[in-house]
């Protein structure tokens, strides 16, 4: 292969999470099967560097992310502590190859039923998604590592499952569970600022191979017990205040074109905190516009001609409703 394993660049991280896990506040236990699960805020309290760690497993071992203070924030709201930064040395591998969350996993029916979207590497050995196909990329590892956003351990019968899906015994994969409600699923989530600008570019039509690089930022969300309210500021976070920085080949109309139609405020449904969009549309997630999931501002460098494209704004009054900043 001429690409990089994102499983093998991430092995090394997930044995080093694993290793510290005292530390950084980490649970670690063997299922039945033999697949290791690593608690971030199930049982245990977790952490803000536990979730940077986390996040960098997320992109595969293609990525940087770090938490920093002061001036980094820009102001966004006030004098809020702490921003979320993003690199990774390929962004399109990294970001829609390993840290979008991309892979549907349920198991039961009813009440008792469990449902997740999977992140991380071990979506690239399975390669279940459609979305492998246009990136013309298929993983080769001994072993995997997938993230899920829940409030609980996955049955066995479906951990077996995505074993067998990546090719791999359920002992050599290692599943990270980070409920949105904790310190760790908070920073892991606020640390996808990149990725769903690679994503709504993606479901734009903007040709994937012209992105060569980017980066991004976002102000990291306070969380909170209560599940929506979670859910809602990490994606407000990135809505009216996440800011990305794409570089790209091609002409400075396919550049400016992505600029304008790239921030979160293009979307029909931008406007109002995201707890309350979800509410109005009775909790159905797939009523959104799918358009809606982007950062609020945008830069977009046309390489061939040096020019740069700069769109959207951000909202720090929307953007302290959410958080509730002095409520």
């Amino acid at each position: 292969m001429n690409e990089p394993s994102l499983n093998a660049l991430t092995a090394p991280l997930v044995d080093a999470l694993v290793a510290d896990a005292p530390a950084l506040r980490l649970g670690l236990s063997r299922l039945e099967n033999g697949c290791l699960v690593v608690d971030a805020g199930l049982q245990v309290p977790g952490g803000l560097e536990a979730g940077r760690r986390i996040a960098e497993v997320c992109l595969g071992g293609l990525g940087q992310v770090g938490l920093r203070g002061g001036l980094a924030v820009g102001g966004v709201v006030g004098d809020w502590p702490i921003a979320v930064q993003v690199h990774t040395a390929d962004p399109v591998l990294a970001c829609l190859g390993s840290q979008y969350a991309g892979w549907s996993l349920s198991h039961g029916e009813g009440k008792g039923a469990f449902h997740a979207l999977g992140s991380g590497p071990g979506r690239a050995l399975a390669g279940k998604e459609p979305l492998f196909a246009e990136l013309d990329y298929r993983d080769q590892a001994e072993r995997a590592c997938l993230v899920l956003e829940v409030d609980r351990v996955p049955p066995v019968p479906l951990v077996d499952k995505i074993a067998a899906d990546c090719g791999i015994t359920p002992a050599a994969l290692t599943l990270i569970l980070t409920p949105t409600r904790s310190l760790a699923g908070t920073v892991q989530i606020v640390a996808r600022v990149l990725e769903v600008a690679l994503h709504k570019a993606h479901t734009l039509g903007f040709d994937l191979h012209a992105i060569r690089d980017g980066m991004g930022s976002a102000p990291l969300s306070p969380p909170c017990a209560d599940f929506v309210t979670a859910m809602g500021r990490t994606n407000d976070a990135i809505l009216f205040a996440g800011q990305v920085h794409l570089f790209v080949t091609g002409g400075d109309e396919a550049a400016q074109d992505l600029a304008q139609r790239l921030p979160s405020s293009a979307s029909r449904d931008y406007g109002r905190p995201f707890a309350e969009v979800f509410a109005a549309y009775q909790y159905d997630f797939f009523q959104i516009d799918p358009l809606l999931f982007s950062p609020a501002r945008v830069r977009v460098t046309a390489l061939d001609s040096g020019r740069t494209f700069s769109a959207g704004r951000i909202d720090p009054d929307l953007l302290a409703v959410s958080f509730g900043i002095g409520a």
